[in-house]
C-alpha cells in the first residue's frame, strides 16, 4: 500500500465532484492511500498568483507544512493546485514532494500494472487526451513529463484500450482563468480545441484539470463534445459501478457516447 498526503482542492470538494470520486476509487483499487491534509487551504488559484505572488507563497506554504509533518509526499489531482504548490515548494526549498496525481500513476504504479487492471476494454474509445498548460509548465519546476508533447496521459488511456488520436493542442491554454472576466476570449480558445478534437477523429476529450473540464463544457460554442477526466476512463476500463453517478454530474452527457459503444 502506498500512501500520499492529498491534497483534493477546492474545485474537487464542489464543481468536479466526480474527479474527487473517481480518483478516490481508482486510488484504491490501485492500493494507493491518499489521506486528505488536514485543514488544508485554498492554493489561491487563478487569482492568488496573478495578483500578489506573496500572498500565493503564503497559502501555499502553509499546506507544505501540514503535509511535511505528515511525513508524506503529496499528491495533487487538480493542475492549478498543483502548479501553485510546485512553485511554492521550488521558492521555498521544501523537502515536501509535490506530484501530480498522474505523474503517481505513470511512474510507480506503471502502464503494464494498470493494464492489468483493466476489466473492460475500451476500444473503440477515440480520445483526445488534453493536458491544459499548468501541468509540464514552467519546466524547471514541473518536469516528470515533456514540456510540449506528454505522453503519461497518452500510455495510460492506451492501456485501457482506447485509441488514442494524435493531435498538437494537448497543451494549448483553454483560457480556463479568463472564463467570467473574459468569456468571448474563452469562447473561441475552447472553439479552437473542441474543433481541432473533431479534425483529429476523437469522439471525446480527457484532461487532468478541473478548471480545464469546466471551462471545455461550459464554453462549446453550440457543440456537444463528452470531456472527460482520465480518473473516470480509468474507472469505466476497471469496470467500476459507480461511473453511472460520476457523468450525471457532467454540464455535457457522455451518456449518448458511452451507451453508443457499448462502455
Amino acid at each position: 500500500m502506498m500512501r500520499f498526503s492529498y491534497y483534493p482542492g477546492c474545485s474537487l470538494h464542489s464543481t468536479g465532484k466526480e474527479y474527487e470520486e473517481s480518483t478516490e476509487v481508482v486510488c484504491q483499487a490501485l492500493g494507493i492511500e491518499l489521506v486528505e491534509i488536514p485543514d488544508w487551504n485554498c492554493c489561491g488559484a487563478s487569482a492568488a498568483h496573478s495578483l500578489n505572488h506573496q500572498l500565493s507563497i503564503q497559502l501555499n506554504s502553509r499546506n507544505l507544512l501540514l503535509a511535511q509533518d505528515a511525513g508524506f509526499d503529496i499528491a495533487v489531482p487538480c493542475s492549478a493546485c498543483y502548479h501553485n504548490l510546485k512553485q511554492a515548494k521550488e521558492e521555498l526549498k521544501s523537502n515536501v514532494q509535490v506530484r501530480h496525481l498522474l505523474d503517481v500513476l505513470y511512474h510507480e504504479i506503471g502502464i503494464d500494472n494498470i493494464r492489468k487492471m483493466v476489466k473492460r476494454s475500451l476500444s473503440g474509445l477515440k480520445v483526445a487526451p488534453y493536458y491544459g498548460c499548468l501541468i509540464t509548465r514552467p519546466p524547471k519546476e514541473n518536469s516528470f513529463d515533456s514540456i510540449e508533447q506528454p505522453q503519461s496521459m497518452d500510455r495510460l488511456l492506451d492501456a485501457c484500450g482506447c485509441e488514442v488520436m494524435k493531435w498538437s493542442y494537448k497543451t494549448d491554454c483553454c483560457g480556463g482563468s479568463l472564463s467570467l472576466s473574459q468569456t468571448p476570449i474563452v469562447v473561441n480558445l475552447v472553439t479552437k480545441l473542441i474543433n481541432m478534437a473533431k479534425q483529429a477523429g476523437a469522439d471525446c476529450i480527457i484532461t487532468a484539470c478541473p478548471m480545464c473540464q469546466a471551462n471545455l463544457e461550459m464554453r462549446q460554442d453550440g457543440t456537444k463534445m463528452p470531456i472527460f477526466y482520465w480518473t473516470e476512463v480509468l474507472g469505466m476500463a476497471f469496470g467500476i459501478k459507480e461511473i453511472q453517478s460520476w457523468f450525471k454530474k457532467h454540464l455535457v452527457s457522455p451518456m449518448n457516447l458511452v451507451a453508443r459503444l457499448n462502455l
